[in-house]
Formats: structure tokens, C-alpha cells, sequence
């Protein structure tokens, strides 16, 4: 049974009206949330989620017309629209329903009516609960999760983007779920960012014993580890062009060849990749063959940014303090002042970055009940004012936030490439790239406890193999 909360957003001025209507959806079950503005209205919906809106026309503020074009035209992801009119509006309604929306109820309201129409649609926008895998409860993640069933009876190949730390991995094990309830097929995750060249295919095809110098015993790759389940390629973006070719010719013709062996072995399996970089623009550059971009490409699904579903946040949040207590026996919740700090950070490392950050404050912090400083060290992230003071553009911004993210994640590894790149979930190759393009020297890096900074910029190699002097 899912945990998405049923709740419904009643936009009504009429007190008596609005009291009743409150009072029967609890009756019923629902969480109903009363707004008597549009103002009000707006400001709930851009920081809910709900599974139907149920609107009065006439509001003292704002009529629904504009109302629902203003939400349209804000662009956050709207519940269907049930609309309250009196005979006197039904032109209005019609337009509505031109603009999108799912209904209308003419007045007096037949109470029945509302419910019938509210539980068809709170059934509707139920997501499919796959296993323990429910990937969000924002309209983008709701809608990926639909897509799922769909996409597990076929045999295509899927390509899932997104910036580090979305869950992509988790969605491929989604999709790997509900094409095996039963947990007997196997799921094989590989980062072929993380691999060179010579350890990566020696990873995807296996080698057979004598192969090369060390190579003191047969060993089976990821394809065949797979066979009759799901492969997961991550961060596929930073393939070499040669590692390119062979791989496409073992989905071309799903088998392969061991390093060293001659006879190929025929594998079944679904395949998944994943990456954070946009494969249209590095085939246009040719760093990414164009056959393989369409061989991988037959499916597409684009997993948001975190600060582009607020909605999962506080969701995300509540779930990741409650493994905490599971696995810790410490029982953490969150105050309204932290509520507000999560939903206004724009998470340049995402989920992972969210992480993070609550098993920090879980970590340092006492208190049973966190607040805004103990998420975000000494003060609370500046509010949007402060921000728009600070920053010229929203890209300034991101970039400084992911500046700040990578330097502490450097502090917590003593400087490390390796290990902070392993942490925060991208390749060293890609690391150093972010290094180079946010100008973080040794000097920014914050000193560890006993004062020393442990990164020295003078040291850190490029992809090349090349020392970096800048």
C-alpha cells in the first residue's frame, strides 16, 4: 500500500461552504486543505502536492479563470481542476475545461457528485507502489513511475538522464523490480566512469585465465553476470570512442567475447544506461559515436533536478531520517525552520547531496528535533532576497552552491580525488573537469580540524595523464 498522502486542495471562500466540504473529506478519509484566496491557493500549490483541486469560480480576490491560467502559465505541475459554478458561469466552465481543466460541478453541489469525481481522480493519481521502490511524489516522478510497466515488457534499450545524484540507479531498479517481483534475476551495476579503459572491458566481458599478466583464473563480466537480468551502465558519457565500438557490438549482437577467449558467449539481458551529460552534444562534437547514441537511445527518461520537484523533498527527507532511526535506533524529525532551509537550497548534488546532509546533522547534532543550523552548519542558506542580492543570475548561484558542495566533500576526504569522487558519484576525470571549470585551488578548500588543507591543486592529474598547473 502506498504512503503518498491523499489530499485535496479546496480553494473556497464561502465559510460555510468550505467548513462543510473540509469536515465530509476527512469524514472520507482525505486530507483536505482549505485556501479561501487565490493567493493563498498559488502559494499552496507551488509547495504541495495534492491530488485534485477543487475550486470555486467566484473568489474575493481572483476568478478561477485567471487563477488557473496564472498556475498554467507559473508552470508548476498542476492536480486536475474540479471547478464549483453557478448556471451563470458555465461559458467560464467551458473555457476552463478548453485550458484543461478535468471538470465542473454546477451549484446547488450535489455533494455525491464531488465525491464520486474525487475518488476517481485520487485513485488515478496513485502511483504503483513497485516493492519498496516508490520514486516520488512529484508529478515528474509520478509520471516516470507510470511509465514503468510500460516500458518492463519490452526489450528496448533505456537511456536515463540526469545531473549526479537523481536517482538514477534507483530508478533502473525500479524498472528491474517489476519485471522480477520474485528477486531472482540479477541486477548488475557497473560506473564506466570510475574504470580505465583496460579495467573497464576486462569488467563488461570477462577474461579467460592467461589472458594477460595476472589473469591467474577465468573471470566473467557484468554481461554475462546479467544474463537473464537487468545491466545498469552508469555515467556511459565517459566511454572511450574504442571502448565505444565494443560495446556497441555486443548490444548489437548480444553476445561477447572474453579477453583472450575466441568463442563468443550469448547473453540476455536488459540494458540500462545512464549519464549525466547530454550524448546529442557529444555526438554533434564526436565524442560519442552516433550508432551507439541510437542503439541506447530507443527509450528516454529524464529524471529532474531535485529543485525541480520540491515536492520530494521534505517526502525524501522524512524517509531518509526514518532509515536513520531504523538503523541507528535514533529517531530524528524536522522543525518548521528546517523545512523551510531544505525546500529553499537548490541541492546542486541532489538526492545524495540531501543525504548527506541529514546524516551530518543526524551525526553532529543532539537534539531530537533538527532546525535550520544544524542542516546547514552555523546559519540557514540566505533566503530567495538575499539570494538575488548576492547573484546575478540562477547560474551563478548553482555554481556556487556547487563549489561550496565539492570543497566540503574534499574537506570530509582529506583532499582526495578518488575518494571524494567515488563519494560524490562521478569520475575523477569528471571531478577534475568541475575543479578546473569552478576554480577550486587548495587554497579554497576548507581546513581540516587541525588547520591544514589537504588539497594541493598542483597535484591534482588531468584526464590526460598531465599534471594541472592551474
Amino acid at each position: 500500500m502506498s504512503d503518498l498522502p491523499q489530499r485535496i486542495c479546496l480553494i473556497e471562500d464561502d465559510e460555510i461552504m468550505g467548513e462543510a466540504l473540509t469536515d465530509r473529506f476527512n469524514l472520507e478519509g482525505y486530507s483536505c486543505e482549505w485556501f479561501k484566496t487565490g493567493r493563498a491557493a498559488m502559494h499552496g500549490l507551488n509547495r504541495k502536492n495534492y491530488q485534485i483541486a477543487i475550486c470555486d469560480i467566484q473568489l474575493p480576490d481572483i476568478n478561477g479563470e485567471d487563477l488557473y491560467a496564472k498556475l498554467i502559465g507559473s508552470g508548476v505541475a498542476l492536480p486536475p481542476f474540479v471547478f464549483i459554478t453557478g448556471f451563470g458561469q458555465i461559458d467560464m466552465a467551458v473555457r476552463l475545461l478548453k485550458l484543461g481543466a478535468h471538470d465542473y460541478l454546477t451549484k446547488p453541489l450535489d455533494i455525491h457528485a464531488l465525491l464520486d469525481t474525487t475518488r476517481a481522480l485520487c485513485a488515478r493519481a496513485q502511483p504503483p507502489v513497485i516493492g519498496d521502490y516508490l520514486l516520488g511524489i512529484s508529478s515528474a516522478m509520478r509520471s516516470i513511475q507510470s511509465m514503468l510497466p510500460r516500458l518492463v515488457k519490452g526489450a528496448s534499450s533505456i537511456l536515463i538522464t540526469g545531473e549526479s545524484g537523481v536517482g538514477k540507479e534507483e530508478v533502473a531498479k525500479a524498472l528491474h523490480k517489476l519485471g522480477d517481483p520474485e528477486g531472482r534475476a540479477p541486477f548488475v551495476a557497473v560506473n564506466c566512469g570510475a574504470l580505465t579503459e583496460s579495467l573497464l572491458e576486462a569488467e563488461l566481458f570477462g577474461y579467460v585465465k592467461g589472458a594477460y599478466t595476472g589473469a591467474v583464473r577465468e573471470k566473467k563480466g557484468v554481461f554475462e553476470l546479467a544474463d537473464n537480468g537487468t545491466l545498469f551502465l552508469d555515467e556511459i558519457g565517459e566511454m572511450s570512442p574504442s571502448m565505444q565500438v565494443k560495446l556497441l557490438r555486443a548490444i548489437q549482437e548480444r553476445k561477447i567475447v572474453r579477453i583472450g577467449a575466441e568463442a563468443p558467449v550469448s547473453v540476455a539481458i536488459r540494458l540500462v544506461c545512464a549519464t549525466h551529460r547530454d550524448l546529442k552534444k557529444m555526438v554533434e562534437a564526436g565524442q560519442f559515436r552516433e550508432d551507439l547514441y541510437y542503439r541506447i537511445h530507443v527509450i528516454h527518461l529524464r529524471i529532474p533536478p531535485l529543485r525541480e520537484r520540491k515536492e520530494d523533498i521534505l517526502w525524501l527527507s522524512k524517509r531518509l531520517l526514518d532509515i536513520w532511526a531504523r538503523d541507528n535506533a535514533d529517531p530524528r524529525t524536522l522543525d518548521h525552520s528546517a523545512e523551510q532551509a531544505l525546500l529553499d537550497y537548490p541541492w546542486p548534488g541532489n538526492i545524495r547531496e540531501l543525504k548527506h546532509c541529514l546524516e551530518r546533522a543526524c551525526i553532529l547534532s543532539a537534539k531530537g528535533t533538527l532546525s535550520a543550523t544544524d542542516l546547514f552548519s552555523d546559519a540557514a542558506p540566505p533566503d530567495a532576497s538575499e539570494q538575488s542580492q548576492m547573484y546575478a543570475t540562477l547560474t551563478e548561484y548553482l555554481q556556487s552552491c556547487e563549489r561550496k558542495y565539492i570543497e566540503l566533500s574534499l574537506k570530509e576526504h582529506g583532499g582526495r580525488i578518488a575518494d571524494t569522487a567515488a563519494d560524490i558519484g562521478i569520475s575523477r576525470k569528471n571531478l577534475w573537469e568541475k575543479m578546473k571549470k569552478l576554480k577550486i585551488q587548495d587554497k579554497d578548500v576548507p581546513a581540516t580540524e587541525d588547520g591544514d588543507s589537504q588539497v594541493d591543486a598542483s597535484r591534482i592529474v588531468s584526464p590526460g595523464g598531465e599534471e594541472a598547473n592551474s
